[in-house]
């Protein structure tokens, strides 16, 4: 009989949410490699289709991680019984008892508007500590970038219009639901579904009623009496369960029935909004606003409020935690410099066609106008800045030998951020359609290092 406690990550037990090979390695690396210093670097290889930028998002969630990794007893009796760990020794073990993450971290701020190509987040420790991050630094940075990502651009298509998360139902597990709705707040969407990115985040929480609750009842007035009851002031009914504009008619003519919204979740969302408007309107309930919800996403939204629709608000949710239309970020975690004798780090990168990459650890420099709008990207050596003009580094400290050294902003500070990226974006930089590409340029040295 299986043990309902096993299908439960618990939060002391990250060390495990990894790929095998990253475990193998570190194993490797203490017989032949221990100690030496190794820097690892993430970015995004290409922007996915109609994109023109990343939000960069994650960066929270990975320094938790990293702070709190170990692995418990409970955990390394588990891997012990792994086949592929047969042939080691117990010291092996008991340094995973030991294992503390010791390195030095730099990451862009979460909110931050990226590039492809451009480091997000530099790891510099014990090579096989860098190693071992690999897996879950890529999950958690990638994960929220793409739904950050797909957030703002819902963002821009509705405007000033309210829109809340409603994907936790529909995202690629719980633990994603979680993470999707921090990261769509962390793109400007007002609101969440997730009672526990309400609980945990304080993200405002938002919600109406299922089909099944109006199904529940003889009739569908029943149901929206009931629910009006034991939320007056707060009702928001969906009307769509049977006939859209015979329910909101009857809903509208009840006098005894307080309700502050109604939510359309199929049909013609146009047609359907413009017909509830007038009906509401006649009775008196012009201050009843009407809210939009079903498979939507920026185009969508687009493409309604292109229409004229009288919506007030969205609810969007598959579309969004899944950013169905780009649904992974070709995310990298690669090796760029390892520590050679004498405490010299030495460049190095794969030379596959396919996949080259510049070796050496990185900043990314940013110009703006006077007026602060983006010009320009440079991303040159580590400690080597522009050597003129006036240009900020985008690659902060965050973790100095395994301790947090900045504190990490708050999840209302990175929407503020989002919201000032974007106003400093340049505006062709902001529609949904693809544009030639933002400048971002490599410095000489990174270029000849590369070719060598």
């Amino acid at each position: 009989m299986t043990d309902p406690d096993l299908l439960l990550l618990r939060e002391e037990e990250v060390g495990l949410v990894t790929d095998l090979y990253q475990l193998t390695m570190l194993a490797a690396y203490r017989r032949s490699r221990r100690g030496i210093r190794g820097v690892f670097e993430m970015w995004f290889r290409e922007l996915p289709p109609e994109r023109n930028f990343l939000v960069a998002a994650g960066l929270a969630p990975a320094i938790a991680y990293l702070l709190r990794l170990r692995f418990t007893p409970r955990q390394i009796a588990a891997l012990r019984g792994l086949p592929a760990f047969a042939g080691l020794g117990d010291d092996f073990f008991a340094a995973l008892g030991r294992f503390r993450f010791t390195g030095d971290v730099w990451g862009v701020r979460e909110g931050t508007i990226v590039f492809a190509g451009e480091p997000v987040l530099r790891v510099e420790a014990p090579i096989e500590q860098a190693q071992v991050v690999e897996t879950y630094l890529l999950a958690a940075v990638s994960f929220s970038t793409m739904v950050a990502s797909k957030a703002v651009r819902v963002r821009l298509a509705a405007g000033g219009r309210e829109v809340v998360d409603f994907g936790s139902r529909r995202a690629h597990g719980p633990q994603a639901a979680c993470w999707a709705a921090r990261a769509a707040y962390l793109g400007g969407l007002d609101a969440t579904s997730n009672v526990w990115a309400a609980c945990r985040l304080g993200i405002p929480a938002s919600g109406t009623m299922a089909h099944s609750f109006v199904l529940a009842f003889d009739r569908e007035e029943e149901a929206f009496r009931a629910y009006a009851g034991a939320f007056p002031g707060r009702t928001v009914l969906l009307v769509d369960t049977y006939d859209t504009i015979a329910a909101v008619e009857r809903a509208a003519a009840d006098p005894e029935l307080r309700f502050v919204g109604i939510r359309l979740d199929n049909g013609d969302l146009a047609a359907l909004a413009a017909e509830c408007r007038r009906v509401l309107d006649e009775h008196g309930r012009e201050k009843v606003r009407i809210v939009a919800s079903g498979d939507l996403d920026e185009w969508r939204i687009a493409e309604v409020l292109g229409a004229g629709a009288p919506v007030d608000a969205f609810g969007v949710g598959t579309r969004l935690v899944t950013s169905a239309d780009a649904p992974t970020l070709q995310a990298v975690y690669k090796l760029v410099a390892v520590e050679q004798r004498g405490r010299r780090l030495r460049g190095v990168a794969k030379r596959s066609a396919a996949k080259r990459n510049r070796p050496g650890p990185k900043q990314v420099w940013r110009r703006r106008s006077r007026t602060g709008e983006m010009i320009e990207d440079l991303v040159t050596p580590a400690g080597e800045g522009p050597a003129h003009g006036a240009w900020e580094p985008l690659l902060e400290p965050w973790l100095s030998q395994g301790r947090l050294i900045t504190e990490l902003p708050t999840l209302d500070s990175g929407r503020i951020l989002v919201r000032d990226e974007l106003a400093r974006l340049p505006g062709s930089l902001r529609g949904l359609r693809a544009v030639p590409p933002f400048s971002v340029t490599f410095a000489a040295a990174l270029n000849a290092e590369a070719e060598a």
